[in-house]
């Protein structure tokens, strides 16, 4: 009887030491999840931010070759003068 006691005390035990472990990396799993989102939501932004300088980016190159057109007819124009 005492073997079967001591064997049944023993797997009681682990049990509540397996619940414990099963608890712990619970509150890890939820860490690394909450981390994950955030690193997702910095990729969503850093895309977003990309797409948004990309499009003013465009923007001033079509302003730097409109000056730069205008520049060449101004230089044209006032050689013409002299």
């Amino acid at each position: 009887m005492a073997v079967n006691d001591t064997i049944t005390e023993a797997v009681n035990n682990s049990g509540v030491l397996l619940g414990d472990v099963i608890v712990e990396l619970g509150k890890w799993g939820k860490w690394i999840q909450a981390l994950g989102l955030v690193v997702v939501l910095w990729l969503v932004f850093q895309i977003v931010a990309l797409i948004v300088n990309r499009k003013k980016r465009k923007t001033l190159y079509k302003i730097r070759d409109d000056l730069q057109r205008l520049e060449k007819k101004v230089d044209k124009l006032l050689s013409k003068k002299k």
